[in-house]
């Protein structure tokens, strides 16, 4: 979620509460110094540093990061919807009660799905023809790395649909914030939902939009798998 800047979130005093309301499920607290894009009023983009904090579970697998214009949960832990937008939910409730963002200008929710090994290299047989592309060709043991990126406007909404799949060689990443690279071939499916539009900060809002944007970028993950990648990885036929 991005907000205007409040430049007062760099300072330690005022983010304190946060952490301490935090702190029963996010113990582990760490500062990093990271980039930033401004738009300045001749229309360049220019870089800046700013602070984010990071607040991690004791397991490492849940992370909120929170800086001057953004807000973002994380986890490399998954299992439902349900739990994910619960997480959430919380999240935005103490931020409300501790930094109090009045306007929002986007929210958005990513899913990446990866799959590495023979899964990786056999990814034709779980995927439709349409994502498998190229890797279902007869050179497919030539392929060292392909991507595709598509962009999908919603009707009447004015949300959109990033969509990023492909396979990537050892230790390559094509976003190094989200993405590590890994020691071996992974393929990857990257569907990323947002809404750039200034509104008023409201918890059950985001709420709703997370719900909503949850349930689309669904529908096109179950759109671009076949029934064997839910057979092997447990999903819901």
């Amino acid at each position: 979620m991005r907000f205007p800047p409040i430049l007062s979130i760099e300072k330690k005093d005022f983010v304190a509460s946060l952490q301490e309301a935090i702190r029963e499920k996010y113990p582990i607290l760490r500062s990093e110094q990271t980039q930033a894009l401004v738009l300045s009023s001749q229309g360049s983009v220019q870089t800046t540093s700013q602070l984010t904090w990071r607040f991690l579970d004791a397991t490492n697998n849940w992370r909120v990061s929170l800086a001057p214009n953004f807000m973002a949960l994380e986890t490399t832990a998954y299992s439902n919807r349900k739990d994910f937008i619960q997480h959430l939910q919380n999240i935005f409730e103490l931020l409300e009660e501790n930094i109090n963002p009045k306007v929002i200008e986007r929210f958005g929710l990513r899913y990446i799905h990866r799959l590495s090994g023979e899964n990786a290299l056999n990814i034709s047989s779980l995927v439709k023809p349409e994502i498998a592309g190229i890797t279902a060709a007869d050179f497919k043991e030539y392929i060292r790395q392909t991507v595709n990126e598509s962009l999908f406007i919603i009707p009447d909404g004015g949300e959109e649909i990033i969509a990023r799949w492909g396979l990537l060689p050892e230790g390559i990443t094509f976003d190094p914030d989200a993405i590590e690279p890994i020691e071996e071939p992974s393929w990857i499916l990257d569907l990323d939902m947002s809404l750039s539009k200034n509104r008023e900060f409201s918890v059950e809002g985001l709420i709703s939009e997370a719900q909503r944007f949850s349930e689309r970028i669904y529908t096109f993950f179950r759109w671009a798998v076949q029934d064997e990648f839910l057979r092997r990885f447990g999903g819901e036929l």
